[in-house]
């Protein structure tokens, strides 16, 4: 009885899984403008990760400047270098921008926006470490570097970058880096049949 359910379960991953897969591919093919191009594809959580850094900031620095104020210590220089330290933080916690549409995808920082075409790929590597990274290189020489979370975040994002890396490796320019890919959207499709099973109440 045991076996039997652990089979079951496994098989409802794995349609949960394949349900997934074709969802994305019909919600990209149906999100085209009028005029029949396909849409700019934007991180839906950026705006809230923004806000997120903006709230710490502007927090940790009317923090330091009430703790001056308390101890009556608060002048000009002070304040300066509180508000230095809070525009640092935010600097520091601003998040990029990612951003794709039909062969390309851009990573926009808080001075420069760094862009590659996806369906010229020659690099797929992913960075381990304490902020893990992926980075993409295209034939033109042009390099982005970011979170795999925004990929498994937004499945319309990952969708452009995958179809765009299939078209690489079709056309013979990705050679470093299928491995990557397939491990990514082994860990992307995964996690996305997780959510479903969790919002079934499967799992």
């Amino acid at each position: 009885m045991g076996r039997r359910r652990g089979l079951g379960s496994t098989r409802q991953r794995h349609q949960h899984r394949h349900q997934y897969r074709h969802q994305r591919q019909r919600q990209h093919q149906h999100r085209r403008r009028p005029d029949g191009s396909r849409p700019l594809v934007t991180d839906r959580n950026w705006a809230g990760d923004l806000r997120a850094a903006v709230s710490c900031s502007v927090a940790l620095g009317a923090l330091l400047l009430l703790i001056d104020l308390a101890r009556h210590a608060l002048d000009a220089p002070r304040a300066g270098c509180w508000a230095g330290i809070a525009l640092l933080l935010f600097v520091v916690l601003f998040p990029p921008r990612v951003r794709a549409g039909d062969g390309w995808l851009a990573v926009r920082g808080l001075l420069r926006e760094r862009r590659v075409r996806t369906d010229v790929l020659t690099l797929v590597r992913s960075a381990d470490g304490m902020a893990p990274r992926l980075i993409l290189r295209d034939a033109g020489g042009r390099r982005v570097e970011l979170d795999p979370k925004v990929l498994a975040a937004n499945p319309l994002l990952w969708h452009l970058l995958d179809t765009g890396a299939r078209r690489s490796m079709a056309h013979g320019f990705l050679r470093d880096g299928a491995a990557e890919l397939r491990a990514l959207a082994d860990r992307i499709d995964g996690e996305a049949a997780e959510r479903l099973l969790r919002e079934a109440g499967l799992d």
